[in-house]
């Protein structure tokens, strides 16, 4: 938590990605479980996703699912979304405009699965169905294979930040080298 209010734009933006990298590390951080809205047709959807990993320099968030899941179809098609986040503590709101990639092969996704496998999320990404297969009773289904674990990686595009604050709310938009304060 922050002493006093953030005036300065670089320095604010800069600490939404320490917020962030400290959400990918922290399970009590509000900004741990995101709000990931894709495209499905003509209509948006969206889902709850955890943050693994937050990488200022490229301006990436990483997070992952099964690779069955619907989300990854809708990336296919439509590589754009939007992340959202709320944070009760700081009383900020992220809105990530962002381009999406999956990932379910290769050196980067095999080590990701060496560190998630020896945990209870394995079982996330080892069931003998996709995500929303209907099952005859609510039991866990048959483990299959690790071959379901996908990473998929959030290249940030904009970041729109509003604070809510009882001297006033505010609001900002971070994109490429600009940024500027708006009416919240």
């Amino acid at each position: 938590m922050f002493s006093s209010r953030i005036e300065s734009l670089h320095i604010l933006e800069a600490a939404c990605w320490q917020e962030l990298q400290r959400a990918a590390t922290d399970r009590r951080h509000g900004w741990r479980l995101m709000t990931l809205a894709t495209v499905n047709g003509d209509e948006a959807d969206a889902r709850s996703v955890v943050l693994r990993e937050a990488r200022r320099g490229p301006q990436e968030l990483v997070f992952y699912t099964d690779a069955r899941a619907g989300k990854v179809q809708q990336i296919a098609r439509q590589p754009k979304g939007t992340l959202v986040m709320w944070s009760r503590e700081l009383a900020w709101q992220l809105r990530l405009r962002v381009q999406l990639s999956v990932d379910t092969d290769g050196p980067d996704v095999a080590q990701r699965w060496a560190e998630v496998r020896r945990t209870r999320s394995a079982a996330d990404y080892l069931a003998g169905v996709a995500p929303g297969s209907e099952l005859p009773t609510p039991l866990v289904p048959e483990r299959a294979s690790r071959e379901h674990f996908a990473v998929v990686t959030a290249r940030v595009l904009s970041i729109d930040w509003t604070e809510l604050h009882e001297d006033g709310h505010r609001r900002a938009i971070f994109q490429a080298d600009h940024a500027t304060w708006v009416q919240p």
